[in-house]
């Protein structure tokens, strides 16, 4: 996986649903770091690994999984 990446972003916790940002980094204290649009600013967030989820927008290049 190569970063940054276009992603949309689910956090129930902020109440992130469908919501596009780039994934920055993932940190190894258990962070997605990601840089969104909120109201008319870009800003980073730190949300929680282990309630979030993230699709890349990117499609894969093979239809089989790896």
């Amino acid at each position: 996986m190569e970063l940054p990446a276009r992603v949309v972003v689910f956090c129930p916790i902020l109440e992130l649903k469908n919501k596009p940002a780039r994934l920055v980094a993932i940190t190894p204290h258990g962070y997605y770091e990601v840089r969104m649009d909120v109201g008319e600013r870009n800003h980073t967030a730190l949300l929680p690994i282990a309630a979030t989820g993230l699709v890349f927008q990117e499609p894969n290049v093979t239809g089989e999984p790896g």
